[in-house]
């Protein structure tokens, strides 16, 4: 007669309970790591995506909450990108940007973040209280109501390099085993960006005008970095509606500030932007505030974009 043997509840239990903690062990949650052991990082929207990938390198597995064509300020989460951020092993944000990011990043329990609001230093360029926004010749808004600070920090790339190191610094405190690598990489980066900094600085030189028209206030601190001023006809939400008194102080700016061209975005309607140009039988081009890359971009990252905005901003400005 076969005898088998007996397996007490306890033993059972407690193999259970190792099973457990091996699987808790190995999650992406336990780890922020990839399957492959890569670093885990999401990045909230385009930009940030580029950094992280920038500096990364091999040594992270990057994400991007905000698809090809989507709004970054309208973004909603679903649970599946809320679950997505509670895995990460860092995350990379600007707070302000977007509110759900904002929330759920709050309550993620990541331990390594980088927000990149408090990388740089954040400045006042528009208004989202009722979408007036205004900027004069020594390049100080004045708006109607309470300002709002604006996060567009990456169109500058001064700011920008800022921006990375601390990017960095949230690698490396999250994977000490690749530090030098990230090191190395954020120097590379940073040099391009140095480079690009001169890029504009010399290529807005010599210049017929100082003034250019946007959708919205998108480009205060680019403005500000080489001397020029941006009018916006909607504050710093893409999608807030300029008053009609906005508009006709813009018609009166166009003609004394010698405007020769009304800019649009990608991802912004831009049929205000083309109203108002052929009111005043201006131009229209785009200039691309970078917060994703799509198939109409004039571009395939940061670099290529924004040296097409200079490009455009040369055109319109009268550069010789």
């Amino acid at each position: 007669m076969n005898v088998r043997p007996r397996i007490s509840t306890a033993a059972i239990a407690g193999a259970a309970v190792l099973g457990l903690l091996a699987l808790s062990a190995c999650s992406p949650t336990a780890s922020g790591r990839s399957d492959d052991g890569r670093l885990r990082v999401t990045a909230s929207f385009y930009p940030l995506q580029f950094l992280a990938e920038q500096i990364g390198g091999d040594h992270v597995e990057v994400s991007n909450l905000t698809k090809p064509g989507v709004e970054p300020h309208d973004l909603t989460l679903t649970p599946k990108q809320t679950a997505q951020l509670d895995e990460s092993g860092a995350i990379v944000y600007l707070k302000g940007l977007q509110p759900a990011v904002d929330d759920s990043v709050q309550q993620s329990g990541v331990k390594h973040i980088a927000d990149a609001a408090e990388l740089t230093s954040l400045e006042t360029h528009g208004n989202e209280v009722d979408g007036h926004h205004h900027t004069t010749g020594d390049n100080h808004s004045h708006s109607e109501g309470e300002p709002g600070q604006d996060p567009h920090v990456w169109l500058d790339p001064v700011k920008f390099a800022e921006v990375a190191k601390g990017v960095n610094k949230t690698f490396a405190a999250a994977d000490p085993k690749n530090k030098a690598d990230y090191q190395k990489n954020t120097d590379a980066l940073v040099k391009k960006l140095d480079a690009l900094n001169k890029e504009f600085a010399d290529g807005l030189k010599n210049r017929a005008s100082d003034t250019f028209i946007t959708t919205h206030a998108a480009f205060g601190y680019l403005a500000e970095r080489y001397g020029l001023v941006e009018e916006a006809i909607s504050g710093l939400d893409p999608e807030s509606e300029p008053s009609a008194n906005r508009i006709k102080e813009l018609h009166t700016l166009a003609q004394s500030h010698h405007v020769s061209t009304v800019f649009f975005e990608t991802l912004a309607n831009p049929a205000t932007a083309k109203t108002l140009a052929g009111d005043l039988h201006l131009k229209t081009d785009v200039l691309d505030p970078l917060e994703g890359i799509t198939k109409t971009s004039r571009g395939t990252d940061y670099f290529s974009v924004q040296r097409a905005n200079l490009a455009a901003l040369q055109k319109a400005l009268g550069t010789k």
